[in-house]
């Protein structure tokens, strides 16, 4: 009986693992920039302390020098899926009944593609919950997540129109609640998108939040039971400030979130900088550099080095648009 017991919870611990996802890509009014200025977490696992640094942008793998450029009052898509560089529509984005709100954030800051995530934060986008009056518990109702899933991973963001002209962090964000009956028990995704907006009215001075200290272990949109029947939701962290807008829990795919497929639409590259973890390594494969374990060493319009240091080899995590050493 014990081992079978065992067995179970080591299945049940696999699938939620497999079950766990990144935001990944990034599309700029239906052009499709993969992962370049992507900020790509280290793994497909989430963050459960809110109170760590790692809730600002998660456990970074790799940090790019690329910045995506992006007209204030455009569509940006934020795209998610459960494995590195996978697209496919075949499986959900995130599964095994992961629900939550979707949340995206933004910070403005003096460099995009050296920011820590350490300013303050305003929220532009939600789509969170509403009740499903044909259900029963809050696993029936409609969520963030839901649509998601429904979109083969990717949500419409608009960048608000009043933004001042400059670099900024986005920071897409879900929160699963299939386990946050507990203190500790949400599990927190995101992933940060390095930008740069120009055309801008330069108007917005919304207020900020930090990261950590948005959230609170115990924020009744941090930890609740959503397995019971509930009444209401609230997502944690500040409202969308007015220059934001908001998605309607259960809508159907709109826009580039159904018509944008990968490998099909127009594709852009941005030009990146020398690879900062590039050193000389004379000698080294033919380039005389190497490149040190989680850096960019390939990837659409990539020119820097593309030999790995000792113990670590160039694979494409998200191709052919972004490799790193790993």
């Amino acid at each position: 009986m014990k081992s079978l017991t065992i067995a179970a919870l080591a299945a049940l611990w696999a699938q939620n693992a497999a079950a766990h996802a990144t935001f990944q890509q990034l599309w700029v009014d239906g052009v499709d920039y993969g992962s370049q200025c992507a900020r790509l977490p280290a793994s497909n696992s989430p963050v459960t302390n809110v109170a760590s640094n790692d809730v600002r942008c998660n456990v970074i793998g790799s940090r790019p020098g690329a910045k995506c450029p992006v007209k204030a009052g455009s569509t940006v898509t934020v795209e998610m899926h459960q494995q590195p560089g996978d697209r496919s529509c075949s499986s959900e984005a995130i599964g095994g009944a992961h629900y939550g709100p979707l949340m995206v954030y933004m910070s403005k800051v003096s460099d995009a593609a050296s920011a820590d995530g350490s300013t303050g934060w305003f929220k532009i986008f939600q789509d969170s919950w509403a009740k499903n009056p044909s259900g029963g518990s809050g696993d029936d109702d409609f969520w963030g997540v839901k649509d998601l899933n429904k979109c083969c991973g990717k949500m419409d963001v608009k960048i608000p129109a009043d933004l001042p002209n400059g670099d900024y962090l986005l920071r897409a964000e879900v929160i699963a609640l299939h386990t946050a009956g507990s203190p500790g028990g949400a599990q927190l995704y995101m992933t940060c998108y390095q930008l740069t907006v120009s055309g801008g009215s330069g108007t917005a001075n919304p207020s900020t939040v930090l990261f950590p200290g948005a959230y609170k272990a115990s924020d009744p949109g941090i930890q609740v039971n959503i397995h019971a029947p509930m009444s209401t939701y609230v997502a944690p962290g500040p409202a969308v400030y007015a220059g934001g807008s908001t998605k309607s829990a259960g809508s159907g795919c709109t826009g580039c979130e159904s018509t944008c497929k990968a490998g099909s639409g127009p594709s852009a590259t941005v030009s990146q900088p020398p690879t900062p973890s590039a050193t000389s390594a004379p000698g080294g494969g033919g380039s005389g550099c190497t490149v040190a374990k989680y850096g960019q060493c390939g990837g659409t319009g990539y020119t820097g080095c593309t030999n790995c240091a000792s113990g670590s080899t160039c694979s494409a995590v998200s191709p052919p648009y972004y490799s790193q050493c790993v």
